[in-house]
């Protein structure tokens, strides 16, 4: 009497963007013998993980995710924030999913994140992709801290790493809040 024994593995991983992706393989076949269960199931487990672990590196498509799923302007030319037009940059840019289009970084930081893209002629989706590449979260979504961080990846890239004067602060050399000023 044949008994069918069936086994399968499966594999999830998150990616970028709350986003993730899965695959499993299943196979099925018979067993004349309950004594080759044990020995047979270490082989399968064996061959489909292998396969799964092969097959699941290729992503596949990934949105931008600057632009997968947000509301665009409405036709009518209005910038269809739920708050109106708070100021005309944040919806030059469009919307990066955190509702209104507002950035979550300092206006300070944002103006300077916005001059460089302009002055080096930088490609808005490389600097979203550097900034989700960097802290997991598009150029709107970051905080001061991770803006920071960015604008100095940006620097030595884009602008020779000119930066603001630095002092020693606890042993590390820090850019000081105050942008250097003393």
């Amino acid at each position: 009497m044949a008994i069918t024994f069936e086994a399968n593995y499966a594999k999830k991983l998150g990616l970028p963007n709350f986003s993730s992706h899965q695959y499993s393989v299943t196979i099925r076949t018979e067993l004349t013998d309950l004594g080759q269960v044990e020995a047979e199931s270490a082989r399968l487990y064996r061959i489909l993980q292998d396969a799964v672990d092969h097959e699941i590196q290729e992503v596949g498509f990934m949105p931008d995710a600057s632009t997968y799923g947000m509301n665009y302007p409405a036709p009518n030319g209005s910038t269809g924030h739920a708050h109106g037009n708070r100021n005309s940059r944040t919806h030059n840019h469009g919307s990066n999913g955190n509702g209104d289009g507002a950035w979550n970084c300092s206006e300070k930081q944002q103006k300077l994140i916005e001059q460089m893209v302009d002055e080096h002629h930088l490609d808005k989706r490389d600097v979203e992709a550097l900034a989700v590449e960097m802290f997991g979260n598009g150029v709107k979504q970051i905080d001061k801290l991770q803006a920071s961080g960015l604008i100095d990846e940006l620097l030595d890239r884009h602008a020779g790493g000119r930066r603001t004067p630095k002092r020693v602060f606890r042993g590390r050399e820090r850019t000081p809040a105050d942008g250097g000023r003393i």
